[in-house]
């Protein structure tokens, strides 16, 4: 940053076609995909070696982009691709376990990566919700990623088990991904006891809120409640009462 800020110190004092050259020439890379990854590979990779004293290349191969068509059949492929890559590396069993990709957050319960899945979805089932999209995405996943004689994949016995179950997570398995109830939902219990709280603790709540109970989103959690819904996002230690 200090080295840029000097560039255009001394561009400044030229002037005229100088100082506009520069100007676009950082501009163009601002909006240059390749160039952002040439710089962060680059930066990252003088950094990872100074501190673990190495020297080399740190990535296996140049940085690729792909233009895709804004078709769901399209994206529906891409989006797969990207969610099996980690069970396809052999870090997971169930794409749902590697947070660091789309479905893993959009089951977790973001709303960004829950978006997602549903636009791609949309021509399927136009205006489907969370609760439609969820199943039928899973089934589509472990579908296209079932293993074959050249590709490690999902388990055949993985891949009926999920379609035999319409796609739908268990109760373990939603608890163990939205583990933001299990921190962010202030209270968890049944209807009755999440109420109970709400009336013992009234003054901690809006004003304008009637009820304590809220239900839990992504799943089937069968009578399980909690105070906060977390529809918006965590709480916050500085957020005022919901």
């Amino acid at each position: 940053m200090i080295g840029v800020e000097w560039e255009f110190s001394e561009a400044q004092r030229a002037g005229g076609a100088v100082l506009a050259q520069l100007r676009a020439r950082y501009l163009k890379r601002m909006w240059d995909l390749s160039e952002f990854m040439k710089t962060l590979k680059q930066k990252f990779t003088l950094w990872f070696n100074r501190r673990h004293g190495r020297v080399g290349v740190l990535w296996e191969s140049r940085f690729k982009s792909v233009l895709v068509e804004g078709h769901w059949d399209s994206l529906l492929k891409v989006a797969a691709y990207i969610d099996l890559n980690a069970v396809r590396a052999g870090l997971v069993d169930d794409p749902k376990d590697f947070r660091w990709c789309g479905y893993a957050q959009a089951v977790a319960g973001d709303r960004a990566a829950r978006r997602g899945l549903a636009a791609i979805l949309n021509d399927l089932v136009a205006g489907a919700d969370w609760g439609d999209v969820a199943p039928r995405y899973r089934k589509i996943l472990f579908g296209i990623g079932e293993e074959n004689a050249s590709r490690r994949g999902l388990s055949r016995e993985a891949v009926a088990k999920v379609w035999a179950s319409g796609g739908k997570l268990s109760l373990a398995q939603l608890l163990r991904c939205r583990v933001r109830y299990m921190s962010d939902g202030m209270v968890l219990g049944s209807a009755a006891f999440v109420d109970s709280v709400f009336a013992e603790k009234r003054e901690a709540f809006a004003s304008s809120r009637t009820s304590g109970a809220r239900r839990m989103g992504g799943g089937e959690w069968g009578g399980l409640r909690v105070a906060r819904a977390l529809r918006v996002k965590p709480i916050d230690p500085g957020d005022p009462p919901t």
